[in-house]
């Protein structure tokens, strides 16, 4: 069985750009859709509404696949998801661990969607010798000191860091010392990496204030409007009354 220690995804020799790569798991996400429900083709502006991009966009996307689907029929949908599957290098295995195993990384663990989506997730870790032992997820917990031994073991180039802050930047110099080339980064703190290193950052504190920024801005436009509201109401009654203030009859055609 292939690891992702052996196999690359091939997206950046074959020059596919950053966001074009943001987006293919998204097509994905809505391709597998269609697939469950046994539909065989699915248009450009379908696949697109349903991934939430625009149709133009997404065939610029598909170009750099080499995959254009075919004028009134539109596009494949098992060969498309074989190709972005193959792209995102999810038709092997890819071992996984998750360091810190708080509720947060329980959580991770418990997710059922990583092994239909190309990942295994080959060992939990965390720093507490009370943890060590217990199943989460039907995975026994191992102590972070078994760490560089559980990475060379399984062949894991890909980290999950969901331990408090401070303890972040440590861990992850001990995931790229031992090996690993990617992260996953829960915790609430920028990590420093070498080159050849990629870093992917979840905070869902900062996606939460984004999302209080665009509710006040909502609050504060729909202030904005019913303070208007009573003037725009009066100009209107005044343009529907006639001379003498009555509304005017209504005129033949």
């Amino acid at each position: 069985m292939a690891t992702g220690r052996t196999h690359r995804p091939a997206t950046r020799s074959r020059g596919i750009p950053e966001a074009t790569v943001a987006r293919l798991p998204l097509y994905l996400r809505a391709l597998t859709g269609l697939s469950e429900r046994s539909v065989p083709t699915v248009s450009s502006e379908e696949l697109a509404a349903a991934a939430g991009v625009n149709s133009a966009k997404l065939r610029k996307d598909f170009s750099y696949l080499g995959s254009y689907g075919t004028r009134g029929v539109g596009y494949d949908v098992e060969y498309l998801v074989y190709q972005i599957s193959r792209e995102l290098g999810l038709t092997q295995d890819w071992p996984v661990v998750i360091v810190g195993i708080g509720n947060l990384g329980a959580a991770l663990a418990n997710y059922g969607g990583f092994a239909s989506r190309g990942f295994r997730v080959a060992a939990l870790i965390d720093a507490d010798p009370a943890m060590a032992g217990k199943p989460v997820a039907g995975i026994p917990v191992q102590h972070s000191d078994e760490l560089e031994k559980i990475i060379s073991d399984n062949g894991v180039s890909i980290g999950v860091i969901a331990t408090p802050a401070g303890a972040a930047q440590p861990v992850c110099d001990r995931l790229v010392a031992a090996g690993v080339t990617s992260i996953l980064n829960f915790a609430p703190t920028v990590l420093t990496v070498p080159d050849g290193v990629d870093v992917r950052k979840v905070d869902l504190s900062i996606e939460l204030q984004i999302l209080a920024f665009h509710e006040q801005r909502k609050a504060g436009e729909e202030a904005a409007a019913e303070a208007a509201h009573p003037a725009a109401a009066h100009r209107g009654d005044s343009a529907e009354q006639g001379p003498d203030g009555d509304v005017p009859a209504v005129m033949p055609a």
